[in-house]
């Protein structure tokens, strides 16, 4: 296929979530490249609104190395959205920023002629005299995924192209417990959105796109009012060919992938509560396959003497609202409990795999 046989496909699936992981250079940002050019309405106007590598380079840091660094800020370059600027808060972009409980504040430099917008972005720890300083790459990301949440709810812009949002991994030079705050917010955006906009949201991350597997409906649910359903694909390429397969019927072996992730994480004593979320998923695709519909049937079958009360630990930690305030660092219990759950996997199944 080419990309513009991909755009169709996408634009003609009944689903009004479409989840597409791909390995990082399949080509997921030429594809919202692709799709943005292959939804302009008439008059060559978009229809819909983007986040993807794109966005995020509007975004330069002017490092001022001639004043020692002394009004270090991050610059932003002239683009379509500048006149959407104005009607852009702070206090906005900091609600969106609570989530991923944030360590720094910042303020706009904004151009004299409101028209053009912000000219750049000062970036502070409060309570500290030490003038302005450079966050880091995670906290830059976390930012500008911030900054374009709260842009993706003036009207002005949102409104005139209501058609679809398409997000292309947001999630690069993130940690896992940031990545979970993250799929919380696309959650979010859908529950506000996916009811009249296509939502597409392609990742290379298999934790993001596993939990918004979970969290996302799979089928439209008329008695919780959720007029939307979620379909997930697989992303490959071979040369200028493209393939984009629905994941249910892909040959891909994704619960070995999530397994991987797992056994790395646990070589390196990096266990994270994050990393619960992962064995769920693991769990309910081994339970499905031995035809159960819960996943504490394969806890019973690996050996766990309390099925039922194993799961409800893991559901603890796996609830989406959860993770806002979950902390990064995981309690020794649990990551006994994970370690237990890991080897006794391995032991049972005998997966091969190959950590790194």
């Amino acid at each position: 296929m080419k990309l513009d046989e991909i755009v169709q496909q996408i634009k003609n699936a009944t689903e009004n979530i479409i989840l597409i992981y791909a390995f990082n250079s399949m080509g997921k940002t030429r594809l919202s490249v692709a799709y943005k050019n292959g939804t302009k309405k008439e008059d060559g106007q978009h229809s819909g609104v983007y986040y993807n590598a794109f966005s995020e380079d509007i975004f330069v840091w002017d490092n001022n190395g001639e004043n020692n660094e002394g009004n270090i800020c991050l610059t932003v370059n002239s683009s379509s959205l500048n006149r959407f600027h104005s009607v852009l808060t702070e206090d906005a972009i900091r609600e969106k920023l609570q989530a991923f409980n944030h360590k720094f504040d910042f303020k706009f430099n904004p151009y004299k002629d409101p028209e053009k917008g912000i000219k750049s972005i000062s970036f502070f720890l409060p309570d500290n005299d030490q003038g302005t300083i450079k966050i880091s790459r995670g906290e830059e990301r976390i930012f500008v995924w911030c900054f374009f949440l709260a842009l993706f709810e003036v009207e002005d812009w949102t409104g005139q192209q209501p058609s679809h949002y398409f997000i292309d991994d947001p999630v690069s030079s993130l940690d896992d417990h940031n990545i979970f705050v993250t799929a919380s917010t696309l959650r979010n955006l859908v529950e506000k959105q996916g009811k009249t906009s296509k939502i597409i949201i392609t990742t290379h991350h298999m934790g993001l796109f596993s939990i918004l597997q979970r969290w996302l409906p799979k089928k439209e649910c008329e008695e919780k009012e959720k007029k939307y359903a979620t379909k997930s694909y697989i992303l490959s390429r071979q040369d200028d060919e493209f393939v984009l397969k629905s994941k249910s019927k892909d040959v891909l072996l994704y619960h070995l992938h999530l397994l991987q992730v797992l056994k790395q994480a646990q070589s390196e004593q990096k266990l994270e509560v994050f990393h619960f979320a992962l064995l769920r998923q693991v769990l309910e695709n081994i339970a499905s396959f031995l035809g159960k519909g819960h996943f504490s049937y394969a806890l019973q079958q690996i050996g766990i003497e309390e099925p039922n009360q194993v799961a409800d630990i893991i559901n603890a930690h796996t609830h989406q609202s959860n993770y806002n305030y979950q902390p990064l660092i995981i309690n020794e219990d649990n990551e006994t409990l994970l370690q237990e759950l890991l080897d006794k996997l391995q032991e049972k199944y005998n997966f091969e795999l190959h950590a790194g």
